[in-house]
């Protein structure tokens, strides 16, 4: 019969969920060596995708209205919700782990899952970001759509090799990168100083207090940059998917500290400076209007460095979302709920075979967008095929990461009803604060997966009703596969239990 440490069995009479195997399984296994500096450098590479800024300014001032509006009532109670369930479970598979001992298996699957598959679609939109901005440094290069999917795939796999390598020596990479990325940040935000300084006019009216409203109107308001936030800030629960990796308990809730501050800094000046420098319909014609904001302030060997430190962002954010989200299924495989091929390490003890199928996944996916939909249909100019699927893919993500992410808040309430003594013990927020983000975070999700679903963000490109189409598609299609993967696995589960 299987032992379970004190620790644990402790936190089982608590919260009435016997600990899962891979709790102990990765802290005999896997090395203890992620620092605070590491898990925030992670969730930069996760929740920073500076080329939102670009699709953010669209809305003109209104973008900083909805960067302050999603902050507030979507990232933070999701980062106070994370920080909370961290701590009290500070184990491998973050999501599935706290669902688990809410819920049980099938939801925990389900939750995993839906928080799973957005790391295959923001591996694709990575590497498409990668085709827009070598699309900038040369607008001949990458205009046939083959070209362009041959070149994803070399950054999912690029991203893919790098994932299964030692993880000390890949975090160092990632540590590198974060700094790259916040510098390339910088200096886009200094652009937009030097700009004004200079004696230049801001691009941007600022002074007409309607130009920061939100505007419901059809056709010509902002209310789709509403779910393009909410994906802004997405995935604060993604480092702890290497909980049990952590050295030092503490550094869960001093990374997300950290990591949210520099979200929201470099959000709010990326945007800032595309807004002076530009304007709303230049800098959201494309991507690398971030580099040519930095172009026009700063010179062309500014902006040159500004392309590399965000081109090595895209190359190693696949490798970033590779080997965080692998530990869902590798977790799922060591407690019985996958083969168990999914939760072998390598020799780097990595769970290299986990990492291998999401690349392989991603790669299929980009093959079936780039090769086959483009000569089966009409897609209108091929050069805006990278544009329309970099938006669909990080849409639909964003439907199924919102769904989960509804999950934090709704174990969090689970967890307090069921045993308030309990509860409070390992509280580290106010109740009050609590008791407020708990219904905001989840009526904010719910409102982020209507809006994605229904206002398109590039309606230039795609209308609404083809936007729905599309993204409704591949979410329902999500949604399927993980409720039909969740009862297989919780019907494995019980059959492997009843057999021990």
């Amino acid at each position: 019969m299987q032992t379970i440490p004190r620790q644990l069995a402790s936190e089982d009479d608590l919260f009435r969920q016997r600990a899962l195997v891979s709790e102990e399984y990765v802290v005999k296994t896997m090395p203890r060596i992620l620092g605070t500096f590491d898990l925030t450098a992670t969730y930069l590479l996760i929740v920073f995708f500076i080329t939102n800024a670009p699709t953010a300014a669209a809305g003109g001032p209104a973008a900083f209205t909805y960067l302050l509006l999603g902050g507030i009532t979507f990232f933070i109670p999701s980062v106070i919700a994370t920080a909370q369930l961290g701590t009290m479970f500070p184990h491998e598979g973050s999501l599935y782990n706290w669902t688990h001992k809410a819920f049980g298996g099938f939801w925990s699957f389900f939750s995993a899952f839906c928080a799973w598959f957005p790391g295959i679609l923001v591996m694709i939109s990575a590497g498409d970001a990668t085709v827009s901005f070598l699309q900038g440094l040369n607008s001949q290069w990458l205009t046939d759509p083959r070209e362009q999917g041959t070149v994803i795939i070399a950054v999912i796999l690029a991203g893919g090799v790098l994932a299964t390598r030692r993880l000390r020596m890949v975090q160092n990479v990632v540590n590198i990168v974060a700094v790259l990325t916040f510098f390339a940040a910088f200096l886009v935000g200094l652009a937009g100083v030097v700009w004004l300084m200079r004696g230049h006019h801001s691009a941007t009216d600022f002074a007409h207090l309607a130009n920061w409203s939100v505007n419901w109107k059809p056709g010509v308001g902002n209310i789709n940059l509403f779910g393009l936030v909410t994906l802004a800030y997405l995935g604060a629960e993604g480092p702890l998917n290497m909980a049990g990796e952590v050295r030092e308990h503490r550094s869960i809730r001093r990374h997300l500290a950290w990591g949210t501050l520099l979200v929201f800094i470099g959000y709010f000046m990326a945007t800032f400076s595309l807004l002076v420098v530009q304007g709303p319909a230049n800098a959201s014609a494309t991507p690398f209007s971030l580099v040519t904001t930095v172009d026009m302030a700063l010179g062309k060997v500014m902006g040159n460095i500004t392309a590399i430190c965000i081109m090595s962002f895209f190359v190693v954010t696949t490798a970033v979302y590779g080997f965080t989200y692998a530990r869902l299924p590798m977790v799922a495989a060591i407690d019985q709920r996958l083969p168990v091929f999914m939760g072998r390490l390598n020799k780097h003890r990595v769970p290299a075979n986990a990492v291998w199928v999401q690349v392989i996944f991603a790669s299929v996916v980009t093959l079936f967008i780039f090769l086959v939909i483009p000569f089966a249909i009409s897609l209108g100019t091929p050069t805006n095929l990278s544009t329309e699927i970099y938006n669909i893919m990080l849409a639909s993500s964003t439907l199924v990461w919102a769904f989960s992410s509804l999950f934090l808040f709704v174990n969090l309430a689970i967890f307090y009803f069921r045993d308030r003594a309990a509860f409070n013990k390992k509280r580290i927020f106010p109740l009050p604060l609590l008791f407020v983000a708990i219904p905001l975070g989840s009526i904010s999700c719910i409102l982020a997966i209507l809006d994605t679903l229904f206002y398109s963000w590039i309606g230039s490109l795609i209308n609404n009703v083809q936007w729905l189409l599309a993204i409704g598609g591949v979410t329902i299609v999500c949604i399927v596969i993980a409720i039909v993967g969740s009862m297989l696995a919780s019907s494995q589960a019980t059959w492997e239990g009843m057999m021990d």
